[in-house]
Formats: C-alpha cells, structure tokens, sequence
C-alpha cells in the first residue's frame, strides 16, 4: 500500500506536495519522493525513511515548478531498496515519471513482453517500472513533436488492455501536464479536488480526500475505475473512460484498516463505515455471549476505537483507552521479518494497568492477520492484571493474500489459515475470540454508498476480481513474502548500505 499526490497549480507546489505526503504517511513509512517540473526541466528528491526524514530545506528549494507528483511506499514484496524509491523516470517520449499505488498481477509477463519484444531494460524488481515502460512504449508509438492530450488517453487504453491488477497512478509528462489513473475495477482509491485562487483554478490527486482538504482543496469526486484524467500544465482538465468494461469494486481493506478515518473513499465515510462495523460487530457478540460479563471495552488503537466506541456503547459497558501507543514506530503487520515484528509491538504499545487490573476485558481490534501482534497484546493485557481476556476483530478472518497492493503474509503465516476460531483463540491465548461476519463487514461499507454493487474482498474469500490468480502465483508470491525470503532480501540490502 502506498500514498500518492500531485498537484498542478499557479504557483509553486512543492511545499503543498510535501504536506499532502505527510498527511498520507500511514499509507507507506518505506520510501518518500518528489518530482516537479518548471520551464521543461525536470527536478527530483526520493530516498528512503519517513516524509520527514528525506526531505530537508535544500531539497525543498531544488524542487521547482507549478506542477509534481509525489510517493510515499511501503514495500509490497518487503525490500526496501532505496532504487525503488517512487517516483520513477523514462526520458523518452517527451521525459515521464511516475508514481503507483498498488501490484499488477501480470507484472512477470508485462516485464518478459517489454525485454523480449519492446527491447526495454527494467532496472528493479518493482512492478510500477514496469506499469512506467508499457505507458512509455505505447504513448512513444503514437507520440509526435506537437503534444495531443487524446494521444496520452490513446496509450492509457492500451495500458488497460495489457496491465492486470489493482493501481492508481500519478504520471508527469515533462512540460506538458499531470495524469491520474485508476484501475478498471477501482480497487486502489484514487479523488482529485480543485482550490479556486486569485491567479486561477488549481487541481491536486490524491489516494485519500483527507490530502486535499489539508491543503485547501475541495473534493470534486473519484477518479472513475478505467478513467484518466489529464490536467495540462495550464490547468486545464481533460478526462476520458479508456476501460471497456469498468466496474467499482474497491478494496474493502481500505475501509477496515488502511484508509484515515477522516478520508471519504467512493462516496463512503471511513469513520461512518467503522462505526457501523461496531453496530454489527455488537449483534455478533450478543448472539455469542449473550450473558457476557465484559466490564471494559478497550480498542488496540489507533484503526479500531470508532468501532469498539459503538461496541462499548451498544453493549452498556465502559470504555477505557488501555494502550498508549507510540507514534514512532511503523505498522507492525508490514513489517519485514517476525522477530522484527515481536519486537515492535511491546515498543510501540504500552498498557495502562488501572484499566485492566481486576477486569473482564474486551479488546477490539481492526482485524486479525498474523496474530503475532494479538498474541502479545493479550499477553500484556493478562500481565497488566486482566481477570479474562477477550479480542473482537471487526473484520472476518484473514485467509487469503491480497495481491492488489498490501503485504499480507503467505497462506501459511496467517494465523487463520487452516485453523478454526476455537484453535485461533488458543494461540492468541484469548479466553473468547469473535470475529465480524463477511457479509456484515459489506452491509456495514456499503450503506454508505448503496450505488456500489461489489468490493475486493478476497482476503477474506479467496475470490480475486481479475480473474487470473492461480497456485502457481500463490507460490511466487510466497517465496517473496514469507518472512524468510523477506529476511534475506533485506540482509541483501544491508550489506549494500
């Protein structure tokens, strides 16, 4: 999962860029870059670490222009190499860099295409170089000296038609203007917004409406699924569906996890949907417990606490913030190896005793993946002084990969895979387990947005959208995911630094 933006505008933007980046930090703590434009040169900063950390006053001020794009990455095969750092660039035609949200499915064969039959030599391992090359190659068959906006929409098609899998893009064609594209189901989320001003009109893009409204943009809508929108260096906005058969199915994860609860995704309030999914989630509890003799609700913060507020409330039992967490370290289900991973979670959580001693808790959480993390937090419940633990997870058991953009484990290291919820409990060493039902979980989503038909669910069922998932991607994507494999890659990297 990663975060993008970019902005054309009539004055500088760099500074809005960096911003908007920041506020989209959750989506990605690997690697953070910028590119812009101004007077046909292109200028870029990339590295990796936090927004804050690669960035500083002299990179700034190198970074010129009225137009950029923008990255922040977590990575989806687990390296972090800082020559995958986003955005990428091919000089020809006119000079594009690129920015993706997302994993093509197809990434192995688009790469094979591009060597054997376009004669294009891909630097990485990561699939946006890729995505980057089949845009250049089909914009450079068509491509002439006198730009045409229709010649990018021409290539965008023919994009569609070759790439398979979950993306949304940012692209810059070099003194010519800013791209957005979305995938032909829309599973990565992907808005743009205007900022009326003195000088004119300003657009930004972004992956969630919460970066455009930290920078003073108003929300116009989603990027459409198979939609691109250009937007000329002039500010001005051309838009055209390049998909044959579009059809919404966002990711339903983003809603459960990764998105800010003050993003509004497809028309759907994040915080709203969370609410609801403690409305549903509470009825699931009382149909299991319904003499439950819980005396707090606590939230494993920070995804979770709309949900268990509603948990807490509906129940009639207090709620009480038994976790302090620390806002420095990353998102431990991404993290690249379990000992890693253990290690993360007593440092970025720390239990108020007070609220445990003597009590029968509730823990809620956004959802249940490896279980490395659940098992530690009941641990530091029960040694806080807990009488009994319970966990709630308000999405449905993870058992599947998600292979549009997020570094969900193999099949083996989830802790659900293969496992009933009774034998689930035990390892997490809970005293009761519930998880939200699949289609209580959609129910509570979609409300939001009744127009919406379908979400990628397929973390949770096994069913992938694009069709072509098989055994034999299960264990490609195994050997780059496992933690071994991620141990490995990242002991490489070392040794390069």
């Amino acid at each position: 999962m990663c975060g993008i933006t970019a902005i054309v505008a009539h004055s500088a933007v760099n500074l809005d860029l960096y911003e908007s980046l920041s506020v989209l930090q959750h989506r990605g703590q690997d690697s953070a870059g910028i590119a812009t434009c101004e007077s046909g040169r292109l200028y870029m900063r990339k590295g990796n670490g936090l927004v804050r950390d690669v960035f500083y006053k002299k990179h700034m001020e190198n970074l010129r222009g009225k137009m950029g794009i923008a990255h922040a990455r977590y990575p989806t095969a687990g390296t972090s190499s800082s020559a995958e750092a986003q955005p990428l660039y091919v000089n020809s035609p006119y000079g594009i860099a690129l920015a993706h949200n997302g994993n093509l499915t197809n990434a192995e064969q688009l790469k094979e295409e591009l060597f054997q039959s376009e004669l294009r030599h891909l630097n990485t391992d990561s699939d946006t170089e890729a995505l980057l090359n089949i845009f250049a190659h089909e914009l450079q068959l068509i491509a002439k000296p006198e730009f045409n906006h229709e010649d990018i929409f021409t290539a965008v098609s023919e994009l569609h038609r070759r790439c398979r899998g979950g993306y949304a893009v940012v692209a810059m064609v070099v003194g010519k203007g800013i791209l957005a594209i979305r995938d032909p189901n829309g599973i990565r989320p992907l808005v743009y917004g205007i900022r009326k001003t003195d000088l004119g009109t300003d657009y930004m893009i972004a992956s969630e409406s919460v970066a455009l409204q930290a920078q003073g943009f108003e929300l116009v809508r989603d990027v459409e699924p198979g939609e691109a929108i250009f937007i000329s260096e002039a500010c001005e906005l051309f838009s055209q569906q390049c998909a044959e058969n579009p059809k919404l199915s966002p990711c339903i994860f983003e809603y459960v996890y990764f998105a800010r609860p003050d993003s509004i995704i497809d028309g759907i309030s994040v915080y709203k949907s969370r609410l609801r999914m403690g409305q549903t989630l509470v009825q699931k509890i009382m149909r299991e417990m319904p003499d439950h003799d819980i005396d707090v609700v606590i939230p494993i913060p920070d995804t979770s606490r709309s949900t268990a507020l509603e948990v807490a409330y509906h129940l009639n039992v207090k709620y009480r913030e038994g976790f302090i967490k620390n806002r420095y370290i990353g998102r431990t289900f991404i993290m690249p190896g379990q000992q890693e991973r253990k290690k993360s979670v007593r440092q970025k959580l720390n239990p108020i005793e007070l609220e445990f001693a003597g009590k029968n808790v509730l823990l809620v959480d956004d959802s249940i993946v490896r279980g490395t993390t659940s098992k530690q937090i009941v641990q530091m419940a029960r040694e806080a002084g807990a009488k009994k633990v319970y966990m709630a997870s308000a999405a449905p058991p993870v058992r599947y990969p998600n292979v549009y953009g997020i570094d969900m484990a193999a099949h083996a290291e989830f802790v659900a895979h293969d496992r009933t919820v009774e034998e689930i409990t035990k390892v997490i060493g809970a005293d009761w387990l519930v998880y939200q039902d699949l289609e209580d979980l959609i129910a509570a989503v979609q409300k939001g947005n009744p127009d919406i038909k379908a979400f990628d669910c397929s973390c949770f069922d096994g069913v992938y959208i694009t069709q072509d998932i098989d055994n034999a991607y299960f264990e490609r994507l195994s050997g780059k995911r496992n933690d071994a494999a991620k141990q490995a890659q990242n002991d490489v990297v070392a040794g390069q630094l």
